[in-house]
């Protein structure tokens, strides 16, 4: 079985971009976890209420298929994080999948490993995207490699099924 873990703020997540994709995954038998910076419940922009499975920091990357960050306000904590960075980094130079939607992409520009890659991001985030070397598309979502991004929460459906292509291939 497939694992993947979604790591969302701890509040203000965009409620579609977590929820779509975890269904779409779900539905055909990925395992998904949901990984923040506490356990206790999180909230989403929207008022939807989600208890993570594990912290953010405890993620191994040698147990999971695909790692991806989840959009919305709070999602700019991670922007800068180290661990976030490093987690991305280890994902990508160990083949696996990396994604990112909505402002969650800018954290993977962030940490390095969007340059010279066909990405995309909400449109208020594309400075983010661009400042660290991405090839800025304005697709709703891009796939390149093994790296996966998209525009927002209107995608959500389409890059929960990317992913899904990405981890069958």
């Amino acid at each position: 079985m497939k694992k993947v873990v979604m790591v969302i703020a701890h509040e203000g997540f965009r409620d579609e971009e977590l929820l779509h994709p975890k269904e779409v995954l779900e539905n055909n038998g990925v395992e998904v976890k949901i990984a923040s910076t506490e356990v206790s419940e999180a909230l989403g922009k929207l008022g939807a209420k989600v208890k993570p499975d594990m912290l953010y920091s405890d993620i191994k990357i040698s147990d999971i298929d695909a790692l991806v960050f989840i959009g919305g306000p709070g999602s700019v904590y991670y922007w800068d994080d180290p661990i976030a960075h490093r987690l991305l980094n280890q994902v990508v130079k160990s083949g696996k999948i990396a994604a990112g939607i909505c402002s969650g992409a800018a954290t993977l520009a962030k940490a390095g490993i969007l340059k010279n890659k066909r990405s995309t991001v909400f449109i208020g985030n594309v400075k983010e995207l661009i400042d660290n070397g991405a090839n800025y598309t304005a697709k709703a979502v891009e796939h390149d490699q093994n790296i996966i991004t998209a525009n927002g929460p209107l995608a959500a459906k389409d890059f929960g099924n990317e992913i899904l292509k990405a981890l069958n291939q």
